[in-house]
């Protein structure tokens, strides 16, 4: 048997170890479920940053490649692809108020405003101008 000095050091370390031991590990399981985010609603002081929005309507070009690239370059849903002059010919003989329409109403797969719910319809008729240009 040890003297009790020295096992009341060696209890002390052990004790003294474990303390450190389970502040690192309560450290790293606290990092890992910590909120990935934040929410902050109107009036909170987190919203009183100004909302910064586009000035002016965006260009065809620039919605066909955030918006309809997705189903118009791929074909997906029967879209037709843009530059496909096959394909497009008989949908731009309808004219163009024919192709405004089915953008802004939607047509056989397409949703209306081609799911594009934060453009305007002067947007949505640049980008089909846009997409006409392209492929005849």
């Amino acid at each position: 048997m040890l003297p009790k000095h020295i096992t009341l050091a060696l209890v002390s370390l052990v004790l003294l170890v474990s303390t450190i031991a389970f502040a690192a590990v309560k450290d790293e399981i606290s990092a890992r479920v910590a909120p990935v985010g934040s929410l902050c609603m109107s009036g909170d002081e987190c919203a009183a940053a100004p909302i910064v929005v586009a000035s002016g309507p965006r260009s065809g070009e620039d919605i066909y490649n955030s918006k309809c690239i997705a189903c118009h370059s791929s074909g997906a849903a029967g879209a037709p692809k843009l530059g496909d002059t096959g394909v497009w010919a008989p949908r731009i003989d309808k004219g163009i108020d024919e192709l405004y329409a089915s953008v802004l109403n939607g047509f056989k797969g397409m949703p209306a405003k081609g799911l594009c719910m934060d453009c305007s319809d002067d947007e949505l008729k640049a980008t089909v101008d846009y997409m006409v240009i392209k492929s005849q």
